[in-house]
C-alpha cells in the first residue's frame, strides 16, 4: 500500500532528470523548490561535487539549492533503506550469531564501530554470543614480564607464566567490552518523539563458566601444561542468558571439573559453541579480506567448494591436514550413529553432527564414541604469520558447516560498518561459507519426467497451470531444474529464455504438499534469476491466474501484455485471462558459480 509523503521527495530513480531541470546552465533563471511551492529565483553560478563526485553547478549565493536538493536525496535514500531492509530484519530477529572477534582487530582502531553495530543489531533482536581472540594480548604480556610464548601447531603451551598473562589478557578484554557496549544509543534526536520517562540503557553483558574444558595432555611427548580443550558448552545457561536480552560473553578461559583454569583456543570455543547452540551463522571478524589467485575478494564458497580447497593445500598446511583428520574422525561418528540409529539428513546423506548435541550441553551422542575435536583450533605460527594467507580461518569455517551451522561469514573488520554491510545487502562486503545454499538442486534429466509431470499434475487440474503432456515436458526438460531429496523431485521450475528481448519467462513452479513451506519455492525462484543473469537477461516475466501475491511479494510488478515478448504472445491463451507480471534483475555480485550449485 503506498504512503502519501507530507514533503515532497525525490525518487532516486528521477535524481538525474531533476538535476537537470533544476541545476541546469542554459538559462540565468532558475527554478527553487521549496516546501512543496515553486518559484523563480536569479542567482549566479559555482561549481560543487554532487554524491557521487561529479562536478555540477549550483546557483545561489548561499548554495540553498543544491543543500536542499542534497537534503530531499538523503531523506530518500533513508527512506529506501528501510524498505529494502525490511526483510533482512525479519529474517534476523531472534536469530543467535555466534562473533569471533580476532586478536588484529582488537588490537586496532576498528574495535569500537564494531560493537557499536553489534548493539544496534541487538536493538534489532538479534542475539549474540561473542567470542574475542586474545593471542596477540597474551604474547604482549608475556614479552612486557620477560617470557616467551611458546606454540605447538594450532595449541600454546601454556605454562604458569602463560596461564597468568591468558588470564588477565580475557579480564582485561572482557572489562573493556563490558564498558564498551555499556552505553546506550545516542538520544539528541529522541525528545521529539517523546519517551523521556522512558530508559535507553547500554546492553547486558553476561559472562559466566559456560565452558568446561579438559587439559589437552601430553601429546607426541609434548606436554601442553594448562591447555585446556573444550568439552562441553553448557547451552542451557547460556540460551537463558540470550532470553534475558543479555549478550554472552565467552572468553578463552574454560574450566576444568577438578576446579582448574585451563587456557583454550578462542576459535576453538567459538566453533564448539556455534555448532552446540545449532547457531543461524558463526561471524568470523579477522583483519583482512579473503582472495583469490587474482586478487579479488571471494564472495561465496559452497561447502563442497571449501572443503576441496583446503584439502588440496593439506600437504603444505597443518591447519588444512588437521581439517581433513577431524573431518574424517567425525564422518566416522557419522557412520556408526547413521548405522544404528539411522539419522540422515534431508538428502540422504548423515549428518556428520546429526545426533552429536542432542544432550543439550555437551558433545557425547550417546554412541560412547567422542570426538577428539570438539570445536576446531586455529592458530600458532601458520596463522600468525599468514604464510598461507586465511586458509586456518577458511578450515574453521568448513568445520563448522559440517557440523549444522547453515551460513559462515569471514569479514574484514578494517571495513567501516562492515556487519551491516554483509548481513543488509544481498551481495555483502564479505566471504560467506553455505552448507545447505541450493542443497538437491540440479538440472532436470530424462529420468526426471514422470516426478516433473506428477509435481505439475494437480496445478494443472486446478488451473493455475496450463496443462503440459510429457511430450511437451520432454521437449523443454533442459529448461527445468528440480529439487532431488532422497532420489525423489520434490520441487521444479523452469526458465525459458528470450535472448533477444534480453528477458525470461519464469514458469511451471511446482513444490510438492509435503514440503511446502519449507523455502523450496524461493529457493528455486533465487536459482532461476541467477541463472537468467548468468545468460545475459536483464528481466524476468510471469504469467499467472491464481498466484500473482506470491510473485509481487518477491519483487515482480504487474506490466501490460505489450512488455511480453512477441514471440511469446503469440502462444498466449487468451481465455485463461492470464495477469503478467516482470521482474528487473540487479546486477549479480554474490560470486555464487551455478556450476557448483547443482548437485
Amino acid at each position: 500500500m503506498a504512503i502519501a509523503s507530507p514533503r515532497p521527495c525525490i525518487p532516486v530513480q528521477n535524481y538525474d532528470r531533476l538535476r537537470e531541470s533544476i541545476l541546469s546552465s542554459s538559462s540565468v533563471v532558475r527554478r527553487r523548490i521549496g516546501f512543496g511551492r515553486m518559484h523563480l529565483v536569479k542567482m549566479p553560478s559555482f561549481e560543487v561535487k554532487n554524491v557521487y563526485g561529479k562536478k555540477i553547478n549550483v546557483f545561489g549565493e548561499t548554495g540553498s539549492l543544491a543543500i536542499e536538493v542534497s537534503s530531499a536525496l538523503k531523506d530518500e535514500l533513508f527512506v529506501r533503506f528501510f524498505r529494502e531492509g525490511w526483510p533482512y530484519f525479519l529474517a534476523h530477529r531472534g536469530s543467535t550469531f555466534v562473533v569471533v572477534i580476532s586478536a588484529e582487530i582488537f588490537d586496532s582502531p576498528h574495535l569500537d564501530p564494531i560493537l557499536m553495530d553489534i548493539s544496534l543489531l541487538h536493538g534489532l533482536g538479534v542475539k549474540f554470543v561473542l567470542v574475542p581472540g586474545t593471542h596477540i594480548q597474551i604474547d604482549r604480556l608475556l614479552a612486557e614480564r620477560g617470557s616467551e610464548p611458546k606454540y605447538v601447531g594450532s595449541h600454546r603451551i601454556t605454562d604458569s607464566d602463560s596461564l597468568s598473562a591468558a588470564m588477565d589478557a580475557s579480564g582485561s578484554i572482557g572489562f573493556m567490552i563490558e564498558a564498551k557496549l555499556s552505553p546506550g544509543p545516542s538520544l539528541s534526536g529522541m525528545r521529539r518523539h517523546g519517551g523521556n520517562g522512558r530508559r535507553y540503557d547500554g546492553v547486558n553483558v553476561a559472562s559466566g563458566n559456560f565452558v568446561a574444558a579438559k587439559r589437552r595432555g601430553v601429546v607426541n611427548g609434548i606436554d601442553y601444561a594448562s591447555t585446556g580443550e573444550v568439552k562441553k558448552i553448557d547451552v542451557s545457561r547460556i540460551r537463558e542468558r540470550l532470553a534475558q536480552d543479555c549478550i554472552v560473553l565467552l572468553s578463552n578461559l574454560g574450566y576444568s571439573s577438578s576446579g582448574e583454569v585451563l587456557n583454550c583456543n578462542s576459535y576453538e570455543v567459538a566453533t564448539a559453541c556455534a555448532m552446540a547452540l545449532g547457531a543461524e551463522k558463526l561471524i568470523c571478524i579477522i583483519d583482512g579480506p579473503i582472495l583469490d589467485e587474482c586478487g579479488r575478494l571471494i564472495h561465496f564458497l559452497t561447502l563442497q567448494d571449501a572443503d576441496m580447497l583446503i584439502r588440496k593445500r593439506a600437504k603444505q598446511s597443518e591447519t588444512a591436514a588437521n581439517y581433513v583428520k577431524a573431518v574424517a574422525q567425525e564422518d566416522l561418528c557419522a557412520a556408526y550413529d547413521d548405522s544404528n540409529h539411522a539419522v540422515s539428513s534431508l538428502n540422504g546423506k548423515a549428518f556428520s553432527q546429526a545426533s552429536k548435541f542432542q544432550n543439550g550441553v555437551g558433545f557425547d551422542s550417546g554412541s560412547g564414541f567422542w570426538s577428539s575435536e570438539q570445536g576446531f583450533a586455529i592458530g600458532g605460527q601458520e596463522s600468525m604469520s599468514r604464510l598461507n594467507g586465511y586458509l586456518s580461518e577458511l578450515a574453521a569455517a568448513a568445520f563448522v558447516c559440517k557440523g549444522g551451522v547453515q551460513r559462515v561469514h569471514l569479514l574484514d573488520g578494517t571495513i567501516a560498518g562492515v556487519l551491516l554491510k554483509e548481513l543488509f545487502q544481498r551481495d555483502g562486503v564479505g566471504t560467506m561459507v553455505a552448507s545447505d545454499l541450493y542443497e538437491g538442486m540440479r538440472m532436470a534429466r530424462v529420468t526426471d519426467v514422470n516426478g516433473i509431470k506428477q509435481l505439475l499434475l494437480p496445478l494443472e487440474e486446478s488451473g493455475t497451470l496450463i496443462k503440459r503432456t510429457e511430450e511437451e515436458v520432454l521437449g523443454a526438460l533442459e529448461s527445468f531444474v528440480v529439487v532431488e531429496r532422497e532420489g525423489h523431485v520434490i520441487a521444479c521450475a523452469a526458465l525459458f529464455p528470450f535472448f533477444e528481448e534480453k528477458c525470461g519467462e519464469v514458469a511451471a513452479i511446482a513444490v510438492s504438499p509435503e514440503c511446502r513451506g519449507q523455502g523450496q519455492g524461493d529457493k528455486l525462484l533465487d536459482y532461476i534469476e541467477k541463472k537468467a543473469s548468468s545468460l545475459g537477461l536483464r528481466t524476468l516475466f510471469v504469467l499467472t491466474t491464481r498466484t500473482a501475491d506470491w510473485f509481487v511479494r518477491r519483487g515482480f510488478s504487474e506490466c501490460s501484455i505489450d512488455n511480453i515478448p512477441e514471440e511469446r504472445r503469440k502462444k498466449i491463451n487468451i481465455s485463461r485471462r492470464s495477469k503478467y507480471y516482470m521482474k528487473k534483475l540487479l546486477p549479480d555480485r554474490s560470486g555464487i558459480r551455478l556450476n557448483t550449485a547443482v548437485a
